[in-house]
């Protein structure tokens, strides 16, 4: 069986910090959830903090050092990302920016991605919804529509118990599980297939109304 590969983008600025705990924390949520749809996954993480400079110098030059290039390649060609950013002045960070405005602005174009952010505060967690989900629709990305946002009480005696950041983070995960493999069933439909293509006219006759296919353009 073929593994799938998820790449995983944390912009945490400490070593260590919130921000790579809750993107390891949707890695292996994510990993168990692929399990469960019959599939095989690994996982390369990405630490934005160790490549600052090498992503300042290809903004200002144009060109990728061989580390950046290395984690652009595994972005752009995993199967499914996760990405985590602190949030800063009500967005995402400004080195989580920088990274993706390193990538060719085509190359997450149906690319299923699991959105995860933190902050001292759960104040900020509408940033999901309002400055970084916009950015993956603009990059055409299948984001899931569950975001998850881990504030700093999250992690300790008073974490929200009705909806605790362990039941946000196994949803989000199965969410983008199921966005992997809808996307290996579709990719995987052979197009010169008959009973594909016979199933699809089938289904345009039924839209039709009355069974006819010109029957709207007719009048019927």
């Amino acid at each position: 069986m073929q593994k799938r590969r998820i790449a995983v983008v944390s912009a945490g600025l400490s070593n260590p910090s919130s921000t790579r705990m809750l993107a390891d924390r949707l890695a292996a949520a994510t990993v168990t959830a692929l399990e469960a749809e019959g599939l095989e996954a690994t996982v390369d993480t990405i630490e934005l903090r160790d490549l600052a400079h090498d992503i300042t110098n290809n903004l200002l030059t144009g060109f990728a050092p061989p580390a950046l290039e290395s984690a652009i390649n595994t972005v752009v060609s995993a199967d499914a990302l996760i990405v985590v950013t602190p949030i800063f002045s009500t967005s995402y960070s400004g080195l989580f920016k920088s990274f993706i405005d390193v990538l060719d602005p085509d190359a997450l174009t149906g690319m299923p991605v699991l959105i995860g952010a933190n902050a001292g505060t759960a104040r900020h967690s509408l940033a999901i919804d309002y400055a970084i989900r916009p950015l993956f629709a603009y990059l055409h990305a299948d984001a899931v529509s569950t975001g998850v946002f881990a504030a700093s009480s999250d992690w300790g005696a008073t974490a929200d118990q009705v909806a605790p950041l362990s039941a946000r983070v196994e949803k989000g995960a199965r969410e983008l599980a199921a966005a992997v493999a809808r996307r290996d069933a579709a990719s995987s439909a052979d197009p010169f297939d008959p009973a594909n293509y016979a199933d699809g006219f089938q289904r345009l006759l039924g839209s039709s109304g009355g069974g006819h296919l010109l029957g709207g353009l007719a009048g019927e």
